[in-house]
């Protein structure tokens, strides 16, 4: 663990319940997720905390899950790509919308940013073949896989991070 992740998780461990759960919050947005978390604190280093996260996230009950999905945003993609294809993009994530009653999310960490644009498209087409169970099942891991990225930048050091900079406090 580097020295920014160190300080990172530090600054959660010590932070007050009330600023854990809520910078938490901003990484899954299921307030018993984040209740779970910021209880279970101390973590002794990032794996602690992405296996605790895992688990907190398999437990999740169905609303647990639809809550945190309803704090999700449509993930922002670059504008590359022409007319055509963000055409396409909305219409499917409409008929995503549509079917399941929740954004489509999909874990891009890491991806190579020029095939992001056909990485979400194809992702909500495959996935819009999916039943109701198949795709909840889908989801969460997506959204876990999420929360992991996001706990990962949280605990890194980083002045223009909101939640970084309310544990500072």
């Amino acid at each position: 663990m580097g020295p920014d992740t160190a300080a990172g998780l530090s600054r959660l461990n010590e932070a007050p319940f009330g600023t854990a759960e809520a910078a938490l919050r901003d990484c899954c947005g299921s307030h018993r997720w984040a209740r779970r978390m910021a209880l279970h604190r101390p973590y002794p280093d990032l794996e602690a905390l992405l296996a605790a996260a895992d688990e907190a996230a398999y437990d999740l009950t169905p609303g647990d899950l639809s809550e945190a999905l309803a704090c999700e945003a449509a993930t922002p993609l670059p504008h590359r790509g022409g007319l055509a294809t963000h055409t396409a993009l909305s219409a499917a994530q409409a008929a995503y919308e549509n079917k399941f009653g929740n954004v489509f999310v999909i874990a891009l960490e890491g991806d190579d940013p020029s095939s992001l644009l056909n990485q979400v498209l194809t992702g909500i087409r495959v996935r819009l073949a999916n039943d109701e169970d198949e795709e909840r099942v889908v989801t969460a891991d997506e959204l876990r896989r999420i929360t992991r990225a996001r706990l990962a930048r949280l605990v890194r050091e980083r002045s223009n991070d909101r939640s970084a900079a309310e544990l500072r406090r």
